[in-house]
């Protein structure tokens, strides 16, 4: 027996150093829910992880403007139902404007309402939302995924001859009232194509919401593979741990004690 170096109490506290390690180690993935608690635990998967919580990033704030264009075509569809109600009131108006038993100035109480008709369907043209026009000739884009794709939304133009020649005419004779009408029946199948495509823009952002969910969903089920701790497997992992530290701990004690032995061997 030797006094001068104890390699048993040596070895013990080593397997102390490692056990402590692991039990700080798999303290830290439980307190905090995470697989990956620095990057050595899994640098490829820390990279994997990284790139897929950047995508679902991406992926939310294209779903946000996927949202806005939605609110825009709502919006915009919600003045032109009112446009539609207005178009046929003012073809009902030319229509009893040509009845050839009213006077001049019966037609001119018509004349009235379609004027302020008029100005209605001219007001709604110069409506906003947010500072972008809602009623123009140009093209409203928004980036509908999360790699960046643009898409375009052509204009509705209330501005067009199609609608300023409505804005624009009088039911004062019937001779007028027939221009208008003809006028009128433009713009009404107008309005129902131009109400049409902006059925058609909703009905692909749906599509696109609709697939941003799903990637959302998808990538953040991949991430979690990837970080978050499996709890009844760490939880196992640590209680190992647990009983290793202190069993190491007690025989480092023992081990320590070992020497005190030799002393039994030396003269008294």
């Amino acid at each position: 027996m030797i006094i001068s170096s104890n390699l048993a109490a040596q070895s013990a506290a080593n397997d102390l150093t490692n056990t402590s390690a692991a039990l700080a180690k798999s303290l830290a993935k439980l307190s905090s829910g995470s697989r990956i608690v620095n990057a050595y635990d899994d640098a490829a998967g820390v990279a994997i992880s990284l790139r897929f919580d950047a995508k679902i990033e991406r992926a939310n704030a294209a779903r946000d403007n996927v949202a806005n264009a939605m609110s825009f075509t709502n919006t915009q569809d919600g003045y032109l139902k009112r446009v539609s109600k207005t178009l046929n009131r003012m073809s009902e108006l030319a229509m009893l404007s040509l009845d050839g038993t009213k006077s001049d100035a019966d037609r001119a109480l018509y004349e009235n309402e379609f004027d302020q008709l008029s100005s209605y369907i001219s007001n709604v043209g110069g409506k906003e939302f947010n500072s972008v026009s809602l009623f123009s000739a140009s093209n409203v884009a928004s980036v509908i995924d999360s790699e960046g794709t643009s898409f375009n939304m052509t204009g509705v133009d209330l501005d067009s001859t199609t609608y300023t020649a409505v804005t624009g005419s009088s039911i004062a004779t019937t001779g007028a009232a027939t221009t208008a009408l003809s006028g009128i029946r433009k713009a009404i199948d107008q309005l129902a194509a131009d109400r049409a495509t902006i059925g058609a823009f909703q009905s692909r952002l749906n599509m696109a919401n609709d697939q941003l969910a799903a990637t959302i969903e998808n990538f953040t089920a991949a991430s979690s593979v990837i970080k978050d701790v499996d709890v009844a497997r760490e939880s196992t992992e640590f209680s190992r741990q647990n009983i290793l530290n202190q069993s190491t701990t007690a025989m480092l004690a023992q081990a320590n004690q070992l020497p005190q032995s030799v002393l039994r061997l030396l003269p008294q």
